[in-house]
């Protein structure tokens, strides 16, 4: 998984104006990316390349709630500020229980709305991680339940662990030998195909016929994560 630390926030508002506006006012603090749509943002969310999504309720050619139901559907746990101009108390409701962290009404001071986003990005630093997220894959620790795009992947014990191995370690060679030491916690070096067949096992889960094969072999090198799109 990417570092969201130094990810951009994503701010998808389809008024041009209030767009620049928020984006002045985080810069400085934060990288940012603007977006009318809001496709790219959910998009990067779920890549693991997004801090946060400022959300507006009314996009072009879209719905801000669908796309933050969407996202949560598939396991993202990127927290969304939801704007809108729809302040009713159904209305509020509506976009939290759609997934959103917190919920702005238009027009509002940029000085709240800059305290929402540091208040967002605090907690986002202080939560303890339970979920990781790996291009397609989504784990969460403590359900211990695994989705690719959505799609449930029942896994064992050794399963989840090996995966969870290499989620943390998104595009890097893993060796043989560090997973026999650290999902098998062998401290010797030992012959066994037991690393080859667990792998063969999770592939046969985790990729669905059509879908681009997540973890490859590297001749003489061992294996890697290829999560990116």
């Amino acid at each position: 998984m990417n570092d969201r630390k130094s990810a951009p926030i994503y701010v998808c508002e389809d008024e041009p104006e209030l767009a620049k506006a928020i984006a002045a006012e985080l810069r400085g603090r934060y990288d940012v990316v603007v977006s009318d749509t809001g496709a790219e943002a959910v998009a990067a969310a779920r890549a693991g390349q997004a801090l946060l999504l400022v959300m507006d309720r009314r996009l072009k050619g879209a719905d801000g709630l669908r796309l933050v139901e969407e996202l949560r559907g598939k396991g993202d746990r990127t927290p969304v500020l939801m704007i809108s101009a729809l302040s009713g108390v159904d209305e509020r409701i509506a976009g939290l229980r759609a997934g959103g962290d917190d919920y702005l009404v238009k027009p509002f001071a940029m000085a709240e709305f800059s305290a929402r986003v540091d208040a967002l990005v605090r907690r986002l630093s202080d939560a303890p991680r339970t979920v990781l997220i790996a291009g397609p894959l989504s784990m969460e620790l403590i359900s211990r339940k695994v989705r690719r795009d959505g799609r449930e992947i029942d896994l064992l014990p050794r399963e989840f662990k090996l995966l969870e191995y290499f989620m943390r370690r998104p595009g890097l060679v893993v060796t043989r030998q560090m997973l026999l030491e650290d999902v098998w916690n062998y401290r010797f070096h030992v012959q066994s195909n037991v690393v080859d067949v667990h792998i063969r096992n999770l592939r046969q889960k985790l990729d669905a016929p059509g879908e681009k094969r997540l973890i490859v072999n590297l001749r003489g090198e061992g294996f890697v994560l290829d999560a990116q799109p």
